[in-house]
């Protein structure tokens, strides 16, 4: 039997990492937000293990589906940290993403973890606005390109935009989805294959 929210919140103090872990992929199903502030202080606590990255990104996907936007300035700093791991940034820009658009700051946000430069960080927060289905301005949107188009296509960052701009218009997203059918990863070229026909397809991210 599922764990409902209370059972999940306890678990999360597990001496198990994998009981852990499974505790907050509940709790980001669930999306309770009674959940948030345990959450946030599991994660406190389990960033000082490098060995449990898995963990790790699954307490911040959950905070972000669980979360308020009072756990953002804690989520940016964490992902500005040099020994923060590479899963916690892509969790942690899906999050900021997430917590953002509740107050209607998903714009800023998004900007925000472009001017980091970091590609893993971007990757997290355009797979939340994947599928968050965001609408965003051209303004953003051009920022967005302009960031991916300068990675090489063997990218992995190029496949949540691709994903994303089923939502987006304009003649620079069409001539980017056209670029992404021609590319040489078959993931992008399926999801913009899909987003050129105005279907998000069922992509999930882990």
């Amino acid at each position: 039997m599922a764990l409902d929210a209370v059972e999940a919140i306890s678990q999360l103090q597990d001496r198990s990492s994998a009981k852990r872990r499974s505790a907050a992929k509940r709790l980001r199903k669930l999306g309770d937000p009674s959940a948030g502030p345990a959450l946030l202080e599991a994660l406190k606590n389990e960033v000082r293990d490098s060995r449990t990255w898995e963990t790790q990104y699954q307490m911040t996907m959950a905070l972000g589906t669980c979360g308020s936007p009072s756990d953002l300035s804690y989520l940016r700093d964490l992902v500005l940290q040099r020994e923060t791991l590479h899963a916690v940034h892509t969790a942690g820009g899906d999050a900021i993403v997430r917590l953002s658009y509740m107050e209607h700051s998903h714009t800023e946000a998004i900007r925000w973890c472009l001017s980091t430069g970091n590609e893993t960080l971007v990757g997290g927060a355009l797979q939340a606005v994947a599928m968050l289905r965001l609408v965003l301005d051209r303004e953003t949107v051009t920022n967005v390109l302009d960031f991916v188009e300068s990675r090489s296509p063997h990218d992995g960052i190029y496949f949540w935009p691709a994903v994303a701009a089923a939502g987006w218009t304009g003649q620079r997203v069409h001539d980017f989805l056209t670029t992404c059918v021609s590319g040489p990863r078959s993931d992008v070229v399926e999801a913009a294959t899909n987003s050129l026909a105005g279907n998000y397809g069922t992509y999930r991210p882990l």
